[in-house]
């Protein structure tokens, strides 16, 4: 929560996405108040201000992320007729939002990672932003079996921590280079993994 007092004297919503951009760009520790700041065209005390601290500016860009218009993924998965085409959706929309053009390479949350401890109360929150992930997958899983489409004997946890394996795989094979064709070639091919 922002303190009271004199209002803005920016739009926080766009500095937010211009910090979001630079986070998904440089990553936590390349991606400086300096650098911020500049970015995002105001003063390291208006940061402050506006966001609190630059840890709570980067978890409030992820979340930002992960709520971007047009790519919910909860409801891209809701919205597939069976598990198998919601994990299709799924991976065929990150080779393409992975690859655009403009924009940062790979997936921001996928390749999260932080230069602190793995104990830190940091690491935690990105690891647990990774794990609302996973529920979402595996959520549409186990709704799969219920619905028949799915065999009973799968195991939707592993086969959910999968599919995140696979999207993270994405996101290292995006920055080193490989384009939208490259990643469904990959996507395509780890889907010939699915439970009969």
């Amino acid at each position: 929560m922002r303190k009271t007092g004199r209002p803005l004297s920016f739009d926080r919503s766009v500095a937010l996405d211009v910090a979001m951009d630079a986070f998904w760009r440089y990553g936590y520790e390349g991606a400086s108040v300096s650098i911020l700041t500049t970015a995002m065209g105001i003063t390291p005390p208006s940061l402050y201000t506006a966001f609190g601290d630059k840890q709570r500016l980067y978890l409030e860009a992820l979340d930002r992320y992960m709520h971007r218009p047009g790519l919910d993924l909860e409801l891209l998965l809701d919205r597939s007729p069976t598990a198998f085409d919601a994990v299709k959706n799924m991976l065929t929309s990150a080779s393409k939002q992975q690859t655009r053009p403009g924009q940062p390479r790979g997936c921001m949350l996928m390749s999260a990672r932080v230069s602190t401890p793995a104990e830190s109360s940091m690491e935690k929150d990105v690891i647990q932003l990774r794990k609302i992930v996973l529920k979402m997958i595996e959520k549409r899983v186990e709704r799969g079996i219920q619905e028949g489409d799915v065999p009973d004997t799968v195991n939707s946890v592993d086969l959910a921590s999968f599919y995140v394996m696979v999207l993270q795989g994405m996101s290292v094979q995006a920055r080193d280079g490989a384009g939208p064709k490259d990643l469904l070639k990959l996507a395509n091919h780890s889907l010939l993994c699915w439970p009969k």
